[in-house]
């Protein structure tokens, strides 16, 4: 219980205040909207290249890390995916999006928070190792599985631009690519931008928190309740067990396993709704699960807090 008070409430505190304001109106949807798009196209990208410039790439890019958070991704998506098409019997863009909501765990705003609360900042750098593959690892293999689903049998060359355009027009993996084009060339920054590149990325994480309650506020549980249901399942329960069967299996240290796991344990995030309103499917299932997983993610991290060594 104490985990719960102390590391998680926190987080969830600042959510729940960004959505108060937004029910009040003291926080329009058009500020939201303003504080969103700074958070994501701005601040967090900023964040992310500063973690990614300075991170042991050679130490932090475990293949045990990597490949057990991933596998449960991969297999997550997949479980959405057929789930939502033979269970549900969604067509398979529909299924295609459902699947999308399964595999993107909110390993930003929730993940880093949460993680550093638990165990400290010097606890992070497997969730950065994670986090550096995440957007490009998801978006790749959503655009790419609904541009398939929606070729029917068009050539392949067609769909390799469409991703790449669709991928390299998101500001989180630019903040990314130049992350490791700083890491890899050893380029040393002057130190003024290294003291404002400090000051955006602090603001990061509070402001996107607050902004995410706002963006909650607009979300109503519609559409398929048990599809919703299924979509928690197995973002919250099926992808961290993946990921804690196999980190456990391949004998991933102490940090890696916390990081994997947390990462993994996290609800759906924001993403899952923008991929489903960028293609016009699963829109409703998408928005009602981002709101509900959260709510439930308060217990069910707690859970998974208390399951890690």
């Amino acid at each position: 219980m104490q985990t719960l008070i102390t590391v998680i409430l926190p987080v969830f505190l600042v959510i729940g205040f960004g959505y108060l304001a937004a029910w009040r109106n003291l926080f329009t949807q058009d500020n939201v909207d303003g504080l969103m798009r700074f958070a994501t196209n701005f601040a967090v990208p900023v964040l992310l290249f500063r973690a990614i410039a300075k991170l042991d790439l050679t130490a932090e890019f475990d293949l045990a890390l990597l490949g057990s958070f991933y596998t449960g991704a991969f297999l997550s998506f997949c479980a959405g995916l057929f789930g939502a098409h033979y269970l549900f019997k969604r067509d398979w863009e529909d299924s295609v999006a459902i699947g999308f909501i399964c595999l993107f765990s909110n390993s930003l705003l929730l993940g880093l928070p949460i993680t550093e609360r638990a165990f400290g900042p010097d606890a992070l750098a497997g969730n950065y190792a994670i986090v550096a593959l995440h957007s490009p690892f998801c978006y790749g293999l959503g655009i790419t599985t609904m541009e398939i689903v929606r070729a029917r049998g068009s050539s392949p060359i067609t769909i390799v631009p469409k991703v790449l355009k669709a991928m390299f027009r998101n500001a989180l993996i630019v903040g990314i690519s130049l992350g490791f084009a700083v890491n890899l060339s050893g380029l040393t920054l002057p130190e003024p931008v290294w003291v404002s590149v400090n000051l955006m990325a602090t603001a990061a994480l509070p402001a996107a928190l607050f902004g995410m309650g706002g963006v909650l506020f607009r979300y109503r549980p519609e559409g398929d309740l048990r599809t919703i249901a299924y979509c928690c399942i197995v973002s919250l329960v099926l992808h961290p067990a993946i990921v804690y069967t196999l980190g456990t299996f391949n004998a991933l240290g102490v940090d890696g396993l916390r990081s994997a796991v947390l990462t993994a344990s996290m609800a759906p995030g924001i993403n899952a709704y923008l991929f489903a309103n960028l293609y016009g499917r699963g829109q409703r299932t998408a928005a009602s699960t981002v709101l509900v997983g959260t709510a439930i993610s308060i217990l069910t991290i707690w859970l998974w807090l208390g399951a890690l060594p």
